[in-house]
């Protein structure tokens, strides 16, 4: 055994002169030898990650310097020494995954599981099977994201990136997370490019562990080696250390002309809690929102959903008065669309009978909602008193304080706190760059003013009229 550990260390010699200081602190410091027997040579590392990054881009490299000292070694078995996260996943084969001269990646997308030993490997957050191209249904509110969704899908390496990042956002249950999928599921299944999607969750989840195990260098690496870079609920990113790290992986990606697609719940400029410098650049490449479902793509998906469960209970039947009645009477999001074929599939299977307006309208009451109020935006409240003053939008935001504007001004910035959830620090910056005193000066003077002036009062509902239309 002592002459494999001095083996082993004149190896690891070769390795580091071989690959650099740090890339050989980042993925081989880490490597234990586990034995020697016969052709084979039995590494292990602490994590699947750098199992699976290794396998990919240095299993040549590390064979070539085994067979430098043992001539007669032709095979490398690289293994995980965890007892938490099992070596093998359900996809792969039960046996070690071999290094050879031409090392073959460690997963090949299928038409079953299109997923790249890329996404694997870096932890990427788990796909739904049903979230594809095929599966989503196009309406008016959605064909520009879904159009620029699959140019992105459809790309090839090298080529030129159109729009980068690539940023869609809309509220609740309007299908971003469904197209994000539909690109990582699409790219990974040409097996040309490695497409990872994350959570921006699992992102921060998975910088903080790689801090922890001191192997930020090769998850940083790592990232950056992406070609497709989705990552979806971006207004969930916390913490100054994880957003400056996005900045720099977004900043090296799109200068590298790799793709980045991005979702989140509102625009770029709404996210407060990100730094200036992540949301110019989010704002730089093109910016997406998919609308709220117009009745016929309630009625397309609720179609679609049907069919889809019809694949399973070939004889489960919706009438078309009972679409009608859903798609008309459920406007929140598609998700409740699909709660509602849910219900009527499960009491009609249970109960043995046949679905009927009657029935949908007793399962699925509660999810008729009373119609949301239209979400305002800042932009808009901008545009209409500028409208309504008869001053541009660049006077409401410039530094003039001649009479005209200031009042027009200071109703503005009444309407963005009483008519939007933005805090006055957001209203000033939105503002152009004004301290949230100066928005709380603004709306206690409308306020005012309103209790005591008519002609001001009328003025300030017939705008937030127009504003709510």
């Amino acid at each position: 055994m002592t002459m494999e550990h001095d083996r082993w260390s004149r190896v690891k010699g070769r390795l580091r002169s071989s690959v650099g200081e740090d890339v050989y602190t980042s993925w081989f410091a880490r490597m234990d030898l586990e034995g020697v027997q016969d052709e084979s040579v039995r590494l292990s590392v602490p994590t699947r990650f750098l199992k699976s990054w290794i396998q990919a881009h240095y299993a040549e490299r590390v064979l070539s310097c085994w067979q430098a000292e043992m001539p007669e070694v032709h095979r490398i078995d690289l293994t995980v020494r965890s007892a938490v996260r099992p070596v093998v996943q359900p996809k792969e084969a039960p046996a070690p995954v071999e290094m050879r001269r031409t090392p073959t990646p460690e997963l090949r997308s299928t038409a079953t599981a299109p997923v790249s030993a890329n996404h694997d490997a870096l932890g990427g957050s788990p796909l739904d099977p049903r979230l594809t191209f095929a599966s989503f249904v196009v309406g008016r509110s959605n064909t520009l994201a879904h159009a620029a969704a699959r140019q992105v899908a459809e790309g090839r390496r090298g080529d030129p990136v159109m729009f980068n990042p690539l940023y869609i956002h809309a509220g609740v249950g309007l299908g971003k997370t469904h197209l994000l999928q539909a690109v990582t599921w699409a790219g990974n299944s040409g097996n040309e490019r490695k497409v990872l999607y994350l959570t921006a969750e699992k992102f921060m989840y998975g910088f903080v562990a790689a801090l922890k195990t001191q192997t930020a260098l090769a998850f940083k690496e790592a990232l950056r080696g992406i070609d497709v870079l989705v990552i979806d609920d971006l207004q969930f990113l916390q913490g100054k250390s994880t957003q400056a790290e996005f900045c720099h992986t977004l900043n090296a990606l799109i200068d590298a002309g790799r793709q980045v697609v991005i979702a989140a719940d509102r625009p770029p400029s709404d996210l407060e809690s990100l730094d200036d410098r992540v949301r110019s650049r989010l704002a730089g490449g093109l910016v997406v929102e998919m609308g709220s479902l117009g009745e016929e793509l309630r009625h397309g998906i609720l179609k679609s959903r049907v069919a889809a469960a019809r694949a399973h209970h070939a004889t489960f039947e919706v009438p078309e008065e009972v679409l009608h009645y859903l798609a008309r009477t459920i406007t929140h999001n598609g998700r409740d669309l699909e709660g509602a074929i849910n219900r009527l599939l499960a009491h009609s299977k249970l109960n043995n009978r046949p679905v009927t307006l009657e029935m949908a309208e007793h399962e699925v009451r509660d999810l008729v909602r009373p119609q949301e109020p239209k979400r305002i935006k800042i932009e808009d409240i901008q545009r209409v008193v500028a409208r309504q003053y008869n001053v541009s939008r660049s006077d409401l935001l410039s530094s003039r304080r001649t009479a005209n504007v200031v009042r027009p001004r200071q109703v503005a910035m009444y309407l963005a706190k009483t008519l939007t959830l933005r805090s006055l620090p957001e209203i000033g910056r939105r503002f152009g760059g004004r301290d949230h005193t100066t928005v709380l000066h603004a709306v206690r003077k409308i306020e005012a003013l309103v209790s005591k002036d008519n002609a001001l009062s009328e003025e300030v509902e017939s705008l937030k009229r127009q504003l709510q239309e």
